[in-house]
């Protein structure tokens, strides 16, 4: 299946607001060079050149949404530190509001430090607190999702096990959205699993999908098993899991599947793909996307983002350029 330009334009022109709920982090890169090894132990010795900050986690998913050009909502918590006043100014400095994120003076906004060298991730480094907010924070998200969400067409649910999304908020969150007919996505971690039932879409990679279900992917039939499982389980409309260099596949609840080959050119880096895949589907269907029609848009926003290096987004222009080239390629 292919999206064609002109519907290309008439999905993003009519874009609704869009809530990201989750777990926000900052992404550090330090890019280097290496050209010796260390005389104390033997490990490459980095000459740093300059150090970059990106919104990381559901923050990735918030810019994601922002740089193609939808109107976004974040919700999560930072700390009262230094990488949550980078947080903040990022968002400000790209118009995007901060209402729904709580400052929490005994929390730590998660840093996560990559070094790069050559175009190579060499290390990561992760600083965090994870365990569930307290009681007092998550009453003051609530708050905010109570008044936010009949206010959106979609929420994405971003969850990166560090503490935001529970049990108690999605039994709060995911029946809101249904009173209100909102979409909610979510992007899954393993640990939460018993709490995503009732969610529209859940997109878990290759790997989350085989450790949610205990059915490992190895052919069409164990694929097909597995997102069966998922989708029971769950009593979602909808699994999509991504599967790298293989595509990405959707089952609905009708037992329709539908495979998507990757439209990556070449792969540098992977992070935040799965942030750029919920964000472009997510908007896609807030601007009234069918389903297959979005998996294929966020299709091929994932097969641009791991064309760069780094925490990466994709521009609306560099998807509909992307859209027009194949539509002359076909």
């Amino acid at each position: 299946m292919k999206v064609s330009v002109e519907r290309f334009d008439d999905i993003f022109s009519n874009l609704k607001p869009v809530l990201v709920v989750g777990d926000m982090m900052v992404d550090e890169f330090i890019w280097g060079a290496v050209d010796r090894v260390s005389p104390e132990a033997p490990v490459p010795v980095v000459d740093i050149v300059r150090e970059t900050f990106h919104p990381g986690g559901a923050g990735n998913v918030v810019v994601n949404i922002s740089t193609l050009g939808g109107e976004v909502h974040p919700a999560g918590v930072i700390g009262q530190d230094r990488e949550g006043e980078t947080f903040l100014s990022d968002l400000l400095k790209k118009e995007i509001g901060t209402d729904g994120l709580i400052c929490d003076p005994n929390r730590p906004t998660t840093l996560k430090t990559r070094i790069i060298a050559h175009s190579q991730q060499m290390i990561r480094v992760d600083r965090e607190k994870k365990g569930m907010i307290s009681e007092n924070i998550l009453k003051s998200l609530i708050s905010y999702l109570e008044k936010t969400v009949p206010t959106v067409s979609v929420v994405v649910i971003s969850d990166y096990g560090k503490g935001v999304i529970g049990e108690r908020l999605l039994e709060e969150l995911i029946p809101l959205c249904k009173k209100h007919d909102v979409i909610s996505i979510v992007d899954p971690k393993v640990g939460n699993f018993g709490y995503y039932k009732g969610a529209s879409v859940i997109t878990p990679n290759h790997y989350e999908a085989q450790d949610l279900t205990g059915i490992m992917i190895e052919d069409e039939n164990s694929l097909l098993s597995c997102m069966k499982a998922i989708l029971h389980r769950i009593s979602c409309e909808t699994v999509i899991v991504t599967r790298g260099e293989k595509g990405m596949s959707m089952l609905m609840n009708d037992d329709s599947i539908f495979h998507i080959p990757t439209k990556a050119r070449e792969v540098y880096d992977v992070t935040g793909a799965g942030d750029t895949v919920v964000a472009a589907l997510a908007l896609a269907l807030s601007g009234g996307a069918e389903m297959k029609e979005a998996v294929v848009l966020a299709n091929y926003a994932a097969g641009l983002v791991v064309e760069k290096v780094g925490t990466a987004t994709v521009t609306k222009e560099e998807l509909r350029q992307r859209i027009e080239e194949d539509s002359e390629e076909a």
